[in-house]
């Protein structure tokens, strides 16, 4: 069976197509200053090689925090051309002042111009150019559902919101009923000639934690040995969302959810406290520089106590309390807890200045020092909001098996939680920092933390 698929960049090909060229095409500049002028800011020396390798730490660094490596605004002209100028002058100014592994000033100021201003110009016209060619309809990559009783609008919903390069040309369910959806619906009897027909490039089972009927089975079957990809969709939703899908798991979670080792390997979990205690002891420095203007303010624009302690739940369902600047009004619970919500009246205008900075979030540190929270986790929630999840959402204790953090996967990628559905989102974030906790993990999410609090997002 031939298969005529056009070419397709999967998601963390094109992170790293991006990553390699940005790297490329700045090694390649800097290395050329040197031939266009007798002597450059990065010149040649025993140490050129060092210089050139800080740089671009720096740049991936900065460009990860300005989101040049996020694919939905990677295909934005304006957001590539603002995150590359702030990559860019951020990366130059703290090359500008570390010392010892970056040159000296040069004597020509203009030099550093030079880099500046080439930089930020190379970088735009190939992101523009990625963006042209590798963003376009000749790179998506063509797929075909299959499996018994599955909502295919809800598919079609979840994936083009998260990959518009994924283009679903069509579906075969083995249940009997119809379904009204903008994409066509085929027989199994068909399943062989569409892969040539439509240039498929993989078949997704769609409800792979419940398997499929014989006669689906007894079709993919053939397939599969002359090479044709076939995956599950819940592979597929974790590798595009970030996220674990729930929806058609049933009491087995477990078995298809084998969690992280790093949860239990003792070197990891002192290396995380470690790192909490020296971050809590510089954010507590911090919020005491702060305090003074903090007190000030709130004397005359949020009357009232300036801290405030809630009870949370943390690891192991142990109940803790909490430490905050009030951001609310005085008495804001009186009829009982309720969810925040954008907007809220109930927070005052100092407070929605503290959200905003997550300046309210600095008394927390006490919390990591003390070792009831740590600086990544799942947010601690309220034992009153606590009772009602459980029961209404499967395996939402499951997020108590770590230890809460201050930031978190579902925080640096999920709206505000402002009802069960925005907490029904979030824990399948958090399941997912659970099943795959790394190093590197924590440090993606420490370093989209700071984009975050940069764009002031959240409430």
């Amino acid at each position: 069976m031939s298969n005529n698929t056009p070419f397709h960049f999967e998601m963390s090909e094109r992170k790293l197509l991006l990553r390699i060229f940005d790297v490329l095409i700045i090694g390649v500049y800097i290395f050329s200053l040197n031939y266009i002028f007798d002597k450059t800011y990065i010149y040649f020396s025993d140490y050129f090689w060092l210089w050139v390798c800080v740089y671009l730490s720096y740049f991936l660094i900065f460009g990860t925090v300005f989101e040049l490596y996020v694919l939905k605004k990677s295909e934005s002209r304006f957001t590539v051309f603002k995150g590359i100028i702030l990559s860019v002058f951020t990366t130059t100014l703290l090359y500008l002042l570390t010392p010892y592994i970056t040159p000296v000033l040069p004597s020509n100021r203009l030099l550093i111009f030079h880099l500046l201003a080439g930089c930020i110009v190379l970088l735009t016209l190939w992101r523009f150019s990625y963006i042209s060619f590798i963003t376009s309809p000749r790179f998506y990559k063509k797929v075909l559902f299959v499996g018994h009783n599955y909502d295919i609008n809800q598919i079609v919903e979840e994936l083009t919101k998260f990959d518009q390069n994924l283009k679903i040309e069509g579906y075969i369910d083995s249940c009997a009923d119809q379904k009204t959806s903008p994409v066509k619906r085929y027989k199994i009897s068909q399943i062989k000639t569409l892969i040539n027909d439509l240039n498929i490039g993989e078949i997704i089972v769609a409800n792979s934690y419940k398997g499929v009927d014989q006669d689906l089975y007894k079709s993919l079957t053939p397939l599969l040995k002359e090479g044709i990809p076939i995956r599950p969709y819940s592979k597929i939703y974790e590798d595009i969302t970030n996220r674990i899908l729930l929806k058609d798991v049933e009491n087995d979670f477990y078995c298809y959810f084998p969690f992280s080792r790093s949860n239990q390997n003792k070197l990891y979990l002192m290396l995380c406290r470690a790192f909490d205690v020296v971050l809590s002891l510089i954010g507590l420095s911090i919020m005491l520089l702060l305090l003074p203007f903090i007190v000030i303010i709130n004397l005359f624009f949020n009357r009232g106590p300036l801290f405030y302690t809630q009870n949370r739940i943390g690891q192991k369902s142990k109940v803790f309390k909490i430490f905050k600047l009030r951001t609310m009004v005085k008495d804001a619970e009186n009829e009982g807890a309720k969810w925040a919500k954008k907007n809220d009246a109930r927070i005052t205008k100092f407070g929605k200045i503290l959200r905003k900075t997550r300046i309210d979030e600095l008394p927390q540190f006490i919390n990591i020092f003390k070792g009831d929270m740590g600086l990544i986790g799942p947010r601690p929630e309220r034992p009153e909001f606590i009772e009602n999840l459980k029961k209404n959402i499967p395996f939402y204790e499951t997020r108590h098996i770590i230890k809460p953090g201050l930031t978190g996967w579902a925080q640096v990628n999920a709206k505000y939680a402002s009802s069960e559905d925005d907490a029904l989102e979030k824990l399948q974030y958090d399941l997912y920092y659970i099943k795959e906790r790394s190093l590197y993990l924590d440090f993606r999410i420490f370093v989209k933390t700071i984009s975050t609090v940069i764009f002031f997002r959240g409430q």
